[in-house]
């Protein structure tokens, strides 16, 4: 049986028993922050088991993607190694909530292994809860009798029922949350001579690669509080999941998840392209095998999470994902001698293969591909870097170890496994100080912890019946009452978390940020910091408790609520404009709206041209002249708003009842807040356009009010750098006309525009010159005058240029009767006088080669920013250990910035021009 079979069979088997079959949630979570990936089927109903969303159906089966890569439950480090465990992996699950309970799950689950798969019944086994006397919870004893009668009644031995413990029969998503007692079945995939030397019972649960857990049934009754105290939920419920590889290892008669045909198409693909034969061995010194194996399962990890909105970066889970595929690209470079990228080739394999049960991977798939490629080729430049620094270490090192230290800092820094450093250091006679490895790991490991830690204490339930309701669309205060708190400790600051009866508080989604605001019950007022949703329950955070928590509050809103809209609505707008202008191969990928400005990232392969810009600023401010009025369907069925043409983003998972916004053509599913006429927005402007990741743009624009001032200010800088005398009278008046429409403009926006400080202290004449340049060219003033400002600006730089010139000789001068020797070195540290970044490098080259065993670090302000650089000649970089890049990384945190470069010469700039002393102080002391 094929595996898309295999998966078909299982959903319409308990769509016949009355299930209503819905589609697999993200894998990135989105609005829970005790979890950054689905890791588990239940983790989608969890509002559901807590009692805090309606239950519209009973019964429910799917198949949803899951990630498991860290926290409690990771199976990374088994991946590759063992037969069974994957990072990305899909749960075949049936549900029910309050509907059925033990008798159902238990005889259906027979039903469909033995009857419709044709599961060999003498090859399975059967675990129940034996218990747990710390809990004072009982053993199962329901389960045992179910599967006993089931046992008998086709004649099997009652050996198959295994008692367990409470570590391997009694589920629980965290530390808190729902969580019940588990029947386990396992099969025995051996073959009869070894089944007859060891039974079956006696190697389940001990990590057999042959027998194995294929489908665990939880009973979910229970509610772990924080202080670790068993509830009873209000119902019982019924939370099953049957690993989808496994399955089809055992209905296809192989002794490996990755023999099937899930995985063995993209094993046949890495062979062809790197030429390394995959020999099926679990042998765990064939090093090219495990290679293989974790490429495969790591690639569907990295490819369904890009296709559910999370791209690879240095933050929370995008971080986790690069880290998966840099993890693939180096077993590929340390087992498989693939020195050029090769894995994004493998996306092609997996979309046709999955493409008809998953569609986001199809219609992504030229992204996926561009976003991994990229990944790759930069990862691989990191991997060269690293084993120049370990080459540079071991040619100075004064023993045969390599420093635990030093280990963790290929790991950390260039993502060296720490079997390649032992691989590397074993070739050149070397040892690897692996307990000092483990010290600097558990040290990162824990700091990570703390960083990420969040304690909560249990709910405080002060009003039992009532449910919350948001009515942030039509109201920005209310009359309410508090109906639950609790504590909580994040990155060890105290918060207190509020939930009301109603609130017009809108929780940050969507892109939109939080309200903020405040509450007042008439003799105290407590400030809301932020509000966002957890859970389904909408969250207000708080420094402090009111004193009284059973009086009305007045709760309000006091954020600019309405400038947030006209962003948000732009947006939309913008949208819209990309998709008609560019293709509509343009989706959102990212978004964040607040009232100051809005930004939005968008798939696209390359840079978007003035021309593009200009049309798209053109779309968008003819939309909000034409004064289209909002259309919101607040509750639209979402069979509704897809035959309306609504836009659906990819990775959000939609119910069956949504709302859809609508101004005229623009049709998106939305959450937020929003203008009533496109003509509230006044004016839109595009601030900045640039890349943020492989086939991703970012734009970032502004609205109203900041769309005013922001053009206000550039036409300021004009007219106080006194640029109009380079034109004619006639243009003068030109210019000034559009200056006062454009005034009057923003007068119209806000009557707060007369009040704002339109100076910008500062500003040179030359960047003055460079905006005129920009802006006369949008409002097509005549060519004569640009190229006369054009030349105007090519004046000051030649006359910079030489007066630069003359002022770094006299420097240079200086600076040679400055050198002073630092053990053995000839050092130059100097904060010096000279505002270009050009001269200061060329500086540097000529006075390098002119002093031997050099080792300088030079400070300077350029443009108002602080500019380090550091030299060290190549002599010095050998015999000391020496590297520019390294150093100046260190040494601008001083200055509140970063930069890198090579081994002998490396530059950094920063936003702290106090630092600037600092910093060069920083750099000499690796020399100290």
């Amino acid at each position: 049986m094929k595996s898309a079979q295999i998966r078909q069979t299982f959903l319409d088997f308990f769509k016949e028993k009355q299930h209503e079959v819905v589609s697999s949630a993200p894998m990135v979570i989105k609005n829970d922050p005790t979890l950054m990936f689905t890791n588990a089927g239940m983790n989608q109903f969890k509002d559901l088991f807590l009692g805090n969303s309606e239950i519209k159906y009973a019964r429910i089966a799917d198949s949803q993607k899951c990630l498991r890569v860290s926290g409690k439950h990771n199976d990374l480090e088994e991946v590759g190694v063992d037969t069974y465990h994957h990072t990305m992996f899909e749960m075949l699950g049936n549900w029910s909530f309050g509907n059925y309970f033990k008798k159902e799950a238990i005889e259906w689950a027979w039903e469909l292994l033995v009857d419709v798969y044709k599961i060999d019944k003498d090859r399975l086994y059967f675990t129940v809860f034996e218990g747990d006397e710390q809990d004072g919870t009982e053993m199962d004893e329901d389960a045992y009798n179910l599967w006993k009668a089931i046992l008998e009644k086709n004649n099997l031995p009652l050996y198959k029922i295994l008692k367990a413990n409470k570590k391997d029969n009694f589920w629980e998503m965290g530390d808190t949350g729902p969580c019940g007692p588990c029947s386990e079945i396992h099969v025995d995939l051996r073959n009869d001579d070894e089944i007859a030397k060891i039974p079956g019972r006696e190697l389940v649960n001990a990590d057999h690669p042959q027998v194995v857990e294929i489908w665990n049934l939880v009973f979910m009754e229970f509610n772990r509080m924080a202080n670790g105290e068993l509830k009873s939920l209000p119902a019982k419920h019924v939370d099953t999941g049957m690993g989808f590889e496994r399955l089809a290892m055992v209905l296809q008669g192989k002794q490996s998840n990755y023999d099937t045909d899930v995985f063995m198409p993209t094993i046949d693909k890495i062979s062809q392209l790197t030429g390394v034969k995959y020999q099926n061995t679990l042998d765990v010194s064939v090093k090219t095998d495990v290679a293989i194996r974790v490429i495969a399962d790591h690639v569907r990890a990295v490819t369904f999470s890009i296709a559910d909105g999370q791209l690879p970066s240095n933050t929370g889970a995008g971080y986790v994902i690069r880290r998966i595929l840099r993890r693939a690209i180096r077993y590929g470079y340390s087992f498989l001698d693939q020195k050029e990228p090769f894995i994004n080739e493998l996306v092609s394999v997996l979309a046709k293969q999955m493409g008809e049960a998953f569609p986001e991977l199809l219609a992504q798939q030229e992204l996926i591909t561009k976003v991994i490629r990229e990944e790759e080729d930069s990862f691989l430049r990191t991997l060269e870097k690293g084993i120049h620094r370990f080459e540079n270490y071991l040619a100075t090192a004064n023993d045969k170890t390599v420093d635990g230290e030093f280990a963790f800092e290929l790991y950390d820094t260039f993502g060296f496994p720490i079997d390649l450093t032992e691989l590397m250091a074993t070739e050149n006679n070397f040892d690897v100080d692996m307990p000092g490895f483990i010290v600097a790991l558990d040290k990162q490991k824990e700091r990570s912890r703390a960083a990420g830690k969040i304690e909560a204490d249990d709910w405080v339930v002060l009003r039992e019946d009532d449910v919350e309701e948001f009515i942030g669309y039509d109201y920005t205060e209310a009359d309410t009452y508090l109906t639950k708190y609790r504590r909580i400790v994040a990155k060890g600051e105290e918060f207190y978390q509020l939930v009301f009866r109603l609130t017009p508080f809108y929780p940050e989604g969507g892109g939109q940020v939080g309200d903020t605001g405040y509450i007042d019950n008439g003799f105290e007022k407590v400030e809301i910091l932020d509000t966002k949703k957890e859970n389904n329950l909408i969250i207000h955070f708080v420094k402090e408790l009111p004193k009284d928590y059973y009086t009305k509050f007045k709760i309000v809103v006091s954020n600019d609520r309405n400038l947030t809209a006209c962003n948000h609505s732009a947006t939309h707008l913008m949208h819209q404009a990309l998709r008609e202008i560019l293709g509509t191969h343009v989706e959102q990928k990212g978004s964040l709206v607040n009232a100051e400005y809005l930004r939005f990232d968008f798939s696209h392969f390359e840079k978007l041209n003035d021309e593009q810009l200009q049309q798209i600023e053109d779309f968008v401010n003819e939309k909000i002249q034409a004064n289209i009025p909002l259309n919101e369907h607040r509750e639209i069925p979402i069979t509704k708003a897809e035959e309306a043409g609504a836009m659906m983003l990819f990775g959000e998972k939609y119910g069956d009842v949504v709302r859809m916004i609508e101004f005229g053509d623009s049709k998106e599913l939305c959450g937020g807040i929003h203008v009533d006429n496109t003509s509230e927005i006044k004016l839109f402007k595009i601030k900045s356009e640039g890349s943020v990741a492989a086939g991703i743009r970012r734009i970032e624009a502004l609205t109203n009010i900041g769309a005013g001032n922001w053009l206000k200010e550039k036409v300021d800088i004009i007219a106080e750098n006194n640029l109009t005398g380079l034109i004619p009278l006639e243009i003068k008046n030109q210019v000034e006309e559009f200056k006062n429409n454009l005034m009057d403009e923003c007068l119209k926006v806000s009557n707060d525009c007369k009040d704002i400080d339109l100076k910008s202290p500062g500003v040179s004449q030359l960047d003055a010159i460079t905006n005129a340049i920009n802006e006369f060219t949008k409002i097509k003033l005549p060519q004569n005058i640009i190229e006369g400002l054009n030349t105007k600006k090519k004046e000051i730089l030649k006359a910079a240029e030489e007066g630069n010139k003359e002022k770094a000789s006299q420097i240079k001068d200086e600076l040679l009767g400055k050198v002073e020797v630092v053990n053995g070195v000839n050092v130059i540290a100097q904060k010096i006088d000279l505002d270009d970044s050009a001269a200061i490098k060329d500086l540097a080259f000529q006075l390098k080669g002119q002093i031997d065993n050099l080792f300088m670090v030079l400070g300077a302000e350029v443009n108002g920013k602080p500019n380090l650089t550091i030299v060290v000649s190549e002599e010095l970089s050998k015999t000391k250990n020496l590297h520019a890049g390294n150093i100046i990384r260190e040494a601008a945190k001083e200055m509140r910035g970063g930069g890198g470069g090579q081994p002998f010469y490396a530059t950094a700039g920063g936003s702290n021009v106090e630092g600037i002393q600092a910093a060069i102080a920083k750099a000499l002391s690796f020399i100290a």
